[in-house]
Formats: C-alpha cells, sequence, structure tokens
C-alpha cells in the first residue's frame, strides 16, 4: 500500500465548495470541561486552510463510546465547538443532531468561509458499522470528503471511510504529516534505523516485529514483553509477566533478527519489585531474576546500553513504555529511552498512545520529529496494514 501519493487539500479545488472534514475531536473531559484541548488545536491548520481558499466548513467526529441517553450527555461535541471559535476567533456553529433536518438545513445555509460542526457521529449505532446508507446521509451535506483524523484511520466507519464512497476524498495536513514522516521512515530511512519497541504483550506487536525487523538496523526490546524473549532465551524471570504461549514465537522471532544480522537488544538487567505496588521492596537484578520477584523497568546497565543504541541513530521509533511508566519507582527506564531519543540528532518518531504520553508528560515533546496522533493507527501504520480511512482516499495523478 503506498500511502505517499494520496491527494491532500492542496490538490482539490475547494473554493465555494461545502467540505466535510473528519477530525479526530475525542478530547479528554471533566465534567464536561475539557482538559487537554491539543486535538482540537492539531485540527486548525486543515480548518483554515480551507475557509481562506472559500469553502464552507462542516466537521464531524466522534467523542468517546456513547452507549445510552445518559452517557450521550457527557459525549457531546458541544463543549468542542465552543473551544474551536474561541481558538480560532471565530463562530463555530453546532448543530445537536446529525443527519436530520437540522444538519441538513445548516449546511444547507452555510456560507463558504463560516464552519459549523454536527454532533457526535458515534450517536448513530450506523456509524461503527459502516452502514452504506447512513454514510451516504452524512455525505449528503458536503462536495468534497477531508479525513484528517489519524487516531482512527485504522476503522472503517461511515465518517472515517464510508463517505468517500460518495465524496471525492482527500487527506488533510495532520494525516499528510503522519504518511509523510511514519511512511518516509519506513521506506527509506536515514540510517543506522532504530526501533525501540516495549509495553506489556508480545502478541500486540507481532505485526510490528515482523515488519520491522525487514527494515531496521538495530531492534530494541522493552516492557513486560521483554520478559518472554527473555524466557526464550533461557534467562530466569522470576515472577515477572510474560506470555508463556509465545515464548516459541519469541523463539524464531531472535532466530530471524540474527539470521538477518540485525542488531537484537533485550534487557540485561532489571528492576524488580516484590509485589505489584508502588511501595514494594525493589532489587536490581541482572541477567537471572529470582522467584518471588517480578520485573517492572529495565535496570540501570540497560538503560545506559539503549541509550549508546540511540545516540549515532539516523532514524529512531519508539512504541511502547520500558516499565510500570504509571508508577514512580519503575518510571526510570522510560525516562531515559525518552532522554537518549531527545538528546539524539536523529528524526525521531513517537508512535502514539503511551510513549507519546510519557514524552509529553516529561516535556520532551519540542525535541522529537514527530509525535503521532494515533496509538492503534500508528500500531498498524507500523504492521505495514492498510489503514481504510487512507485507502480510501485519492491517489494523486501520475505525472
Amino acid at each position: 500500500m503506498n500511502y505517499l501519493n494520496k491527494k491532500t487539500i492542496e490538490d482539490i479545488d475547494v473554493n465555494g465548495k461545502k467540505v466535510l472534514v473528519r477530525c479526530d475531536f475525542n478530547v479528554p473531559l471533566a465534567d464536561g470541561v475539557i482538559t487537554d484541548d491539543k486535538r482540537i488545536r492539531e485540527s486548525i491548520p486543515t480548518i483554515q486552510y480551507l475557509v481562506d481558499h472559500g469553502a464552507a466548513v462542516i466537521l464531524c467526529s466522534h467523542l468517546g463510546r456513547p452507549k445510552d441517553e445518559e452517557s450521550k450527555k457527557k459525549c457531546t461535541l458541544a463543549p468542542v465547538a465552543k473551544r474551536l471559535s474561541e481558538l480560532m476567533g471565530r463562530e463555530v456553529k453546532f448543530t445537536t443532531d446529525v443527519i436530520g433536518d437540522e444538519a441538513h438545513a445548516m449546511a444547507a445555509a452555510l456560507k463558504p468561509g463560516e464552519i459549523m460542526m454536527i454532533e457526535n457521529v458515534r450517536f448513530y449505532k450506523e456509524e461503527t458499522k459502516n452502514d452504506p446508507d447512513f454514510a451516504k446521509a452524512l455525505a449528503s451535506l458536503a462536495d468534497i470528503y477531508v479525513n484528517d483524523a489519524f487516531g482512527t484511520a485504522h476503522r472503517a466507519h461511515a465518517s472515517t471511510a464510508g463517505v468517500a464512497d460518495y465524496l471525492p476524498a482527500v487527506c488533510g495536513y495532520l494525516i499528510q504529516k503522519e504518511i509523510k514522516v511514519m511512511g518516509g521512515a519506513l521506506e527509506n530511512p536515514k540510517r543506522p534505523f532504530v526501533a525501540i519497541l516495549g509495553g506489556a504483550k508480545v502478541s500486540d506487536k507481532i505485526g510490528v516485529i515482523t515488519n520491522l525487523i525487514d527494515k531496521v538496523d538495530t531492534l530494541i526490546i522493552g516492557g513486560a514483553m521483554a520478559y518472554t524473549f527473555n524466557a526464550a532465551r533461557g534467562i530466569k524471570i522470576g515472577d515477572s509477566k510474560f506470555e508463556a504461549d509465545k515464548v516459541d514465537l519469541a523463539k524464531e522471532i531472535l532466530a530471524k533478527a540474527q539470521a538477518k544480522g540485525i542488531k537484537f537488544l533485550l534487557p540485561v538487567d532489571n528492576v524488580a519489585a516484590d509485589a505489584f505496588d508502588v511501595n514494594a521492596n525493589t532489587k536490581v537484578f541482572e541477567g537471572d531474576i529470582d522467584d518471588g520477584w517480578m520485573g517492572l523497568d529495565i535496570g540501570p546497565k540497560t538503560q545506559a546500553l539503549f541509550a549508546d543504541a540511540v545516540k549515532d541513530a539516523g532514524t529512531v521509533i519508539w512504541n511502547g513504555p520500558m516499565g510500570v511508566f504509571e508508577m514512580a519507582p519503575f518510571a526510570k527506564g522510560t525516562i531515559a529511552v525518552a532522554k537518549a531519543i531527545a538528546d539524539s540528532k536523529a528524526i525521531s518518531i513517537i508512535g502514539g498512545g503511551d510513549s507519546a504520553a510519557a514524552v509529553e508528560q516529561l516535556g520532551f515533546a519540542d525535541k522529537m520529529t514527530h509525535i503521532s496522533t494515533g496509538g492503534g493507527a500508528s500500531l498498524e501504520f507500523l504492521e505495514g496494514l492498510e489503514l481504510p480511512g487512507i485507502a480510501c482516499l485519492q491517489d494523486k495523478d501520475e505525472k
């Protein structure tokens, strides 16, 4: 799948057209108040371009997982429309329905340069089922479709893929950046190319590991899934969390890495605890971990080993923490990796989710080349899978 040749908003004439834009406004809320407006701010360049080029802009998004009338009240996009109005210094009209008469009337009356937002598309169960009638009704609001929600691009929903069956479809600046940076790194990386994978389960990352083994020079594994690999190497892991049914697979991956001649780095020491608790007793084990102890973070020697591998890298992709980052005693490994990447001169790509949160929290965000806006979507992208929300977009004309 060549994602690098998809049309963008700059490849299509939007003047005088009504443009339906799928944004990712799935922002955190507390008692109806937005606690982090980053996703709203990130959508502005695309919206601003469309407004400046004479489009009437109709915004849509999901927010949360509304199941019933009570949860719908907590998942309304009204606070998002209000915040976007404040950030852009212009009115963002809001309609409390999605494909009903009110939405159609407001869209029909919308003039070039004006912006409106429809209510949460997931208020209709047809959205996640990619129901063609719902997608057609949504598409009937506009003349052109723009997908700028990378975070949901791996979902074949009505507002992320279905509407492209009825409208010319292109991507906005956010998706364009994801494609350019991540796609470029996978297809033509500046070398040495180092990938760092963490998190709990090998099973979550099998596809990513398999895809990256064919592309990277160094593969680094941390987090709980490292214990499955160490078990495969015959190293005792004590009571550490691991996947017994994936040990043979881990052996196969290690053999494949060796055959390909890539560096495959695993923890040489671990910070272990006698209970899964922030106040547990801790101890650093080199090599084998004693029974009664569980590894919850990489140790100091491993931190130095991983940092050294990153130092002269040309490209670094990082997805998944090195330990139980939420607990201070077991956050040092993740912090060390984040710092090493921030200090390197590499093209650095942080693959969404916990890694992105860690980088933001630690204040290293501005030192990274790119922080992906999608957790699941960036994982599937790194896996080399087709993302429905991007596959449905028009290809650029062959020169």
